[in-house]
């Protein structure tokens, strides 16, 4: 989609004439592209959509109350003709690697570890239920949680992991964030019980009652399988085997422990 005129004008105001190069997707925005400018580069996303403009604004408030040590700064942002524009800091890096042994499964668990410790910002973030789009125990809490952690937001920078794509962020309990986290270690090459181990090294998932976890489990695996069969795309697919795995693993891990 192209910009009107009036806003690639003030862009280049802010960063001089500039080179577009388009991302390749799923950014809750009608355009998202890292922009090359004479003065600087940035990463703008832009969006017209009633739902494109309420995404991305509410994605802006989050990144600016996470701060820069996780999330990418926003840089400037400005509206015109119905359009909404953000520039954020363009990070330079490759997408995290989970798989197993992967150094980059430290930067992840100290982003989490910080992350767990962040109170959420006052604002109008997602409930978990309207995150989930099902109910089940123990979710309720006071902690930011980002709820996306694939790969594909989470950056390796030469100044550490940052965290892309606040537009989900939820108010929970922090646990949710590490079960949300399962899928992403499986679908990386964990098996379920060694991203079940990954995830045991927080204290606040080892305090989670074992019957809560498997709930949610069971939950979430039934919502992707839906999913799947309704619109049988790719990712929706993936989550619903890996999802579907993890739950698998916990009615084992169950019957296992009433024999």
């Amino acid at each position: 989609m192209t910009l009107p005129r009036p806003v690639t004008d003030a862009i280049v105001a802010r960063i001089g004439p500039f080179e577009v190069i388009p991302a390749s997707g799923g950014h809750h925005a009608e355009v998202a592209a890292r922009v090359i400018g004479r003065v600087r580069t940035v990463f703008v996303k832009a969006a017209c959509s009633d739902f494109g403009v309420r995404s991305l604004r509410f994605e802006a408030r989050v990144s600016r109350a996470v701060g820069a040590s996780l999330s990418p700064a926003v840089e400037w942002q400005c509206e015109w003709g119905g359009w909404l524009v953000v520039a954020f800091e363009c990070c330079d890096g490759p997408h995290a690697d989970l798989s197993p042994g992967s150094p980059d499964l430290d930067l992840l668990a100290s982003a989490v570890e910080r992350l767990g410790r962040m109170p959420a910002p006052d604002l109008s973030l997602f409930s978990p239920t309207a995150r989930l789009g099902f109910a089940t125990a123990d979710l309720e809490g006071a902690t930011l949680v980002h709820t996306d952690l694939n790969r594909a937001n989470l950056i390796v920078t030469a100044g550490g992991l940052r965290i892309v794509d606040w537009a989900m962020a939820a108010k929970a309990a922090p646990w949710l964030e590490l079960a949300l986290l399962v899928p992403w270690l499986i679908g990386s090459g964990h098996s379920p019980e060694q991203a079940e181990q990954w995830v045991a090294r927080f204290p606040v998932w080892r305090a989670t009652d074992a019957a809560v976890v498997a709930d949610f489990a069971s939950k979430n695996a039934a919502k992707w399988l839906r999913k799947a069969q309704e619109n049988p795309v790719g990712w929706a697919r993936d989550l619903a085997d890996w999802t579907g795995r993890w739950s698998a693993y916990q009615r084992g891990k169950a019957s296992a422990e009433r024999l």
